[in-house]
């Protein structure tokens, strides 16, 4: 069983920062792999668009909307990663995702989503 569980979403008024975490939970016995995660968000009527993400080794990777704003970040277990938002605006509202890139069976590498945390940053 492979879980990630997201947290830090809300409302927070424009320029305004926020905080959002999401921790794979998943068996150490069954997991032989973790490789990127990131969080992906998705504005109503528009695409699922990348918006941070890691890999294992550390590199990250950001929107071009974000950078200079938002910073992502990963803790030793590589299992929990941080995406510290700061300078909220408007146009950040939405739902964001958490994705990570696990290996629950030799040689097989999956993506696992997070059930989504509502983001809404008022003018």
């Amino acid at each position: 069983q492979v879980q990630l569980v997201e947290s830090g979403g809300g409302l927070v008024q424009a320029g305004g920062p926020l905080r959002l975490s999401c921790a794979a939970s998943v068996s150490a016995e069954i997991l032989f792999g973790i490789y990127d995660m990131g969080w992906y968000r998705q504005a109503p009527g528009k695409q699922r668009e990348l918006v941070a993400a890691v890999t294992s080794g550390g590199v990250t990777n950001y929107a071009d909307s974000v950078k200079g704003r938002f910073t992502i970040s990963r803790d030793s277990s590589k299992r929990t990663i941080d995406l510290q938002m700061n300078d909220l605006k408007p146009e950040d509202t939405a739902v964001y995702f958490c994705n990570a890139q696990l290996e629950v069976a030799l040689d097989t590498v999956s993506d696992y989503w997070g059930q989504g945390t509502q983001v809404t940053v008022s003018s």
